[in-house]
């Protein structure tokens, strides 16, 4: 289990087939798999050249592109361990980042090197430049470095608080994708797009699933709908990851028509939970494409749950399975605890636990949050979630995100759902503020749709469409309207922004 295996396997069925594709602002780069192979091992001698050594850690900060895929593949050529940062981060977060993981070396897109600290404290080289020093280097002998050799860092959260890096070994990134495919495979005909950034864990994994069969990647360096629809329409784009607020911008642009896209023929969501009617939109736009819900986090090293297709087809929703984020993949143990651990009966409201080849190593650096993480070899999601009689998983909150409004517990995820179905509503996010009488109120921050009218009227009109759909305590008591949800890079509404805004 190495992760580079998979180019090892595509050299020997179709060596001349094209593997990667850069595209932006009309730019096209195209390599088969052997010239990438070339141009990774070129550039595994060239980080060595540079003193790179098997286990250091080289730190990454670029939007997608084949520069970055390349470089990420030649760590693990040579056995070094690619921490890839998050591009909308600040400064100060980056500079933490690096001193944290200890980086031997940086490489940096060229455009992005002024969010850097004036002094980040390692050696630091642009994508261009390595590349150039590549070409004059003779090809470095693949490592094949495995199995529970650490083969990433990922760093999550980063908006409040420390910073976590999450250790991934090459068997837990390979697990993941292995169970995904498994459940799901995918063709090595197949076209991915990586507009997922590569710094999360659901770009990188969806990296190493086509990695593994053989299937081409086509990268673009940031979601933009106009692009996307070019790369399903022209491009041959057969696969997306998308979050419901980037499927969401993408039927809405004006450019959308179902006709342009029906060469798309899966389409993964996840990282929020997806409004029952952009679904129902999406699913009228592409009648023959496969739809399917997954569910993990970077500690897993991506999905450890799926909701197949035929659950999210209208004649399955009598089931009750749609709003389901599936059942164990393969390789993954999932339970439903209460807070001392115990397994909860089928249908009871608990925290989610995992375990499984797939579950991170821990955190670099902080044993105590390590320890913390887990308990009896359980990961410690952190999530609220029930599982039915079938094992089937069905996520109801963060459980620091659940409200507790005069003793009872609200889950803001069907308070927003609610929300979203009023046809003045394009985005909710529902969160908790200091009450004197209920202990914490239910607060909606609201993203009017397009031709709303935002009146004083409509704090009214939303409040009577909840009590018709909501128990009285669950239904918002204030509102607050705004242009965009704060979002992470990932795609989630980042709630601690949202309550810090609405307790100024």
């Amino acid at each position: 289990m190495y992760l580079t295996q998979g180019l090892h396997r595509a050299l020997q069925r179709h060596a001349g087939k094209t593997a990667l594709t850069h595209v932006d602002d009309g730019v096209e780069r195209c390599q088969t798999f052997t010239e990438l192979v070339d141009s990774i091992a070129r550039q595994a001698a060239a980080l060595a050249a540079r003193g790179v050594r098997t286990g250091d850690r080289v730190a990454l900060l670029a939007p997608n592109s084949d520069e970055l895929v390349q470089a990420l593949l030649a760590c693990w050529w040579m056995g070094a361990v690619p921490c890839p940062l998050n591009v909308r981060w600040s400064k100060p977060e980056l500079g933490y980042a690096l001193a944290d993981s200890g980086a031997s070396l940086l490489l940096v897109d060229a455009a992005l090197a002024a969010l850097l600290p004036d002094d980040a404290g390692v050696p630091m080289i642009t994508f261009p430049s390595l590349a150039h020093e590549a070409r004059g280097l003779s090809r470095a002998t693949d490592s094949r470095t495995g199995g529970d050799a650490l083969a990433a860092i990922l760093y999550t959260g980063g908006t409040t608080g420390r910073s976590k890096g999450v250790m991934l070994s090459h068997a837990n990134i390979w697990s993941a994708a292995v169970a995904r495919g498994a459940e799901l495979p995918n063709s090595p005909e197949s076209v991915a797009l990586l507009v997922a950034p590569l710094f999360h864990v659901a770009g990188l994994g969806r990296l190493v699933g086509q990695l593994i069969v053989g299937g081409r990647c086509v990268t673009m360096p940031q979601y933009r709908p106009q692009r996307v629809l070019q790369a399903i329409e022209s491009g041959g784009v057969t696969d997306v990851i998308l979050v419901p607020s980037m499927l969401q911008s993408l039927m809405d642009h004006p450019d959308f028509r179902p006709q342009r896209v029906q060469g798309l023929r899966r389409m993964a969501f996840g990282a929020a939970p997806m409004p029952p009617d952009l679904l129902g939109r999406a699913l009228d736009a592409w009648p023959h494409a496969e739809f399917f819900q997954a569910y993990g986090m970077t500690e897993t090293g991506g999905a450890v749950c799926m909701n197949p297709p035929e659950n999210h087809r209208r004649e399955a929703r009598a089931r009750g399975l749609l709003h389901s984020v599936g059942r164990p993949g393969l390789g993954a143990e999932i339970m439903v605890v209460d807070e001392a651990g115990h397994a909860l009966p089928p249908d009871e409201v608990g925290e989610i636990v995992i375990r499984g080849p797939m579950v991170m190593r821990g955190y670099w650096r902080q044993p105590d949050t390590t320890r913390a993480a887990f308990r009896d070899g359980w990961l410690r999601t952190g999530d609220g979630g029930r599982m039915d009689a079938d094992g089937y998983l069905f996520i109801v909150d963060r459980l620091k995100d659940m409200i507790i409004s005069g003793g009872e517990n609200v889950y803001s995820g069907e308070v927003e759902a609610a929300l979203r179905s009023h046809p003045a509503v394009a985005e909710a996010a529902v969160v908790g503020v200091p009450d004197l009488q209920w202990g914490e109120a239910v607060h909606a921050v609201i993203v009017p749709a397009p031709q709303a009218v935002t009146d004083a009227a409509l704090p009214d009109a939303l409040r009577a469409w909840c009590r018709q759909r909501l128990a009285g305590y669950k239904c918002p008591r204030s509102f607050s309207f705004v242009p965009q949800l704060p979002m992470s890079a990932a795609g989630k509404v980042l709630k601690s922004v949202l309550r810090e805004q609405v307790r100024r």
